[in-house]
């Protein structure tokens, strides 16, 4: 399967906009909306679409600012397509995007109930840091 970072287009806003997380993880994750709405106002955004095998699966927003740090804003995969490693495959390309930029260190956040994340986040090599922020675990990546 052939995953992909794109960015997302005025074409291409709509699909990524409808897609949506199971009903059980949606307390996880701002719709991809609300996401794409937030970013518009932040300096320093970076949003691309996943997209496996071309379709639309996912989104990824980071927050790319050196004085600030560079953040895992939000990341979903669409139900039906979560478990085949499209997100994975995903977090290593923004992974590679962060190393291009010479980031030292990344940082997410994670409802401390979304153990799915959690575990993806530290088999990439993301570690908890004991802190907390707005509710969620904060984690960080020494790149």
């Amino acid at each position: 399967m052939e995953v992909e970072l794109r960015e997302i287009t005025s074409e291409t806003v709509r699909l990524i906009c409808e897609l949506e997380v199971a009903v059980n993880q949606r307390s996880f994750v701002a719709p991809n909306a609300v996401s794409i709405a937030e970013a518009h106002f932040t300096p320093g955004h970076w949003m691309r679409a996943i997209i496996a095998d071309g379709q639309p699966v996912g989104f990824v927003l980071t927050l790319d600012e050196p004085s600030e740090g560079y953040f895992l804003w939000r990341f979903m995969i669409a139900e039906g397509h979560q478990r085949r490693s499209v997100g994975r495959r995903a977090l290593q390309q923004v992974l590679e995007h962060w190393r291009e930029l010479g980031v030292t260190v990344a940082r997410t956040s994670v409802v401390p109930s979304n153990t799915g994340a959690t575990r993806l986040y530290a088999s990439l090599g993301f570690r908890l840091t004991g802190e907390e922020e707005h509710g969620e675990l904060v984690m960080a990546l020494e790149m």
